[in-house]
C-alpha cells in the first residue's frame, strides 16, 4: 500500500487553502480565563475554525490565518504571565481538501488594527520544512536569511532557528517566510513555538 492507496478519494486542495493547528499555554492558575478572554477579543470571522481537546485549527487565506493566530496570542498576553504558543502552519499537503475553509473573503486583516499598539518582546523557535524538494536546504536558508534581514534572528541551534524581538516583528517574519513558500513551493510546513515572559534567561 502506498500514497495513492491512502489518498484514493482525496485530490488535494485546489483553492490555495492555508492552515494552522495551534495550542496556547498560559502558565497560570486562571489559564482557562486567559485563553477564553483572548478568544473573545479575537475576530475569527474570516477563517474556518474548529477546537478539540488538543488544539485549535484555523483554515483559509494565509493572511487571515496569521491574523487570527497572532491576534489570539497578543490578546491573551498578560504582563506577568509566562505563556507559550505551539503552532504548525501548512500549505499544499496532497492529502488536503478544499473543505472547511473560508476563501471567498477580502484580504483586509480584521485583528491587526486592534492589536498593533500592543508591544512586548518574545522568543521563538522555528523549523521550516519544504516538502519534496531536492534543494530544500536552499529554501531553509532563505527562511533564515529573512529573519536575519529583519533583525530578529538570534542564533541557530540543533534542528531549529531561534528568533527574538517584538511580537509584531517576529510574527511579521513568520508570515513573510510562509509567503515565500506560497511563491516558491508546492507543499511546506512551518513549525513554530513562541514564548513570552519565560523565567528561563537562556
Amino acid at each position: 500500500m502506498g500514497l495513492k492507496d491512502c489518498l484514493w478519494c482525496i485530490g488535494g486542495a485546489s483553492k490555495g487553502v492555508s492552515g494552522c493547528r495551534f495550542s496556547l499555554y498560559p502558565m497560570a492558575d486562571n489559564f482557562v480565563d486567559i485563553i477564553l478572554g483572548g478568544l473573545e477579543k479575537t475576530d475569527t470571522s474570516k477563517v474556518w475554525k474548529q477546537t478539540d481537546k488538543l488544539s485549535t485549527c484555523v483554515r483559509g487565506k494565509s493572511t487571515h490565518v496569521f491574523d487570527v493566530v497572532k491576534g489570539l496570542f497578543v490578546n491573551a498576553y498578560k504582563e506577568n504571565v509566562h505563556m507559550a504558543l505551539e503552532a504548525t502552519f501548512s500549505k499544499g499537503c496532497p492529502g488536503d481538501t478544499d473543505a472547511d475553509s473560508f476563501m471567498e473573503v477580502d484580504d483586509e486583516k480584521v485583528n491587526e488594527k486592534n492589536i498593533k499598539d500592543k508591544k512586548f518582546n518574545v522568543v521563538s523557535k522555528i523549523s521550516f520544512y519544504p516538502m519534496g524538494e531536492e534543494d530544500y536546504m536552499e529554501h531553509i536558508a532563505k527562511a533564515v536569511m529573512t529573519a536575519k534581514d529583519k533583525g530578529v534572528f538570534a542564533k541557530s541551534s540543533h534542528y531549529i532557528s531561534i528568533l527574538e524581538g517584538d511580537v509584531h516583528d517576529v510574527f511579521g517574519v513568520l508570515e513573510e517566510i510562509f509567503q515565500y513558500g506560497e511563491a516558491n513551493l508546492s507543499h511546506y510546513i512551518l513549525q513554530v513555538t513562541i514564548s513570552v515572559n519565560s523565567p528561563t534567561k537562556d
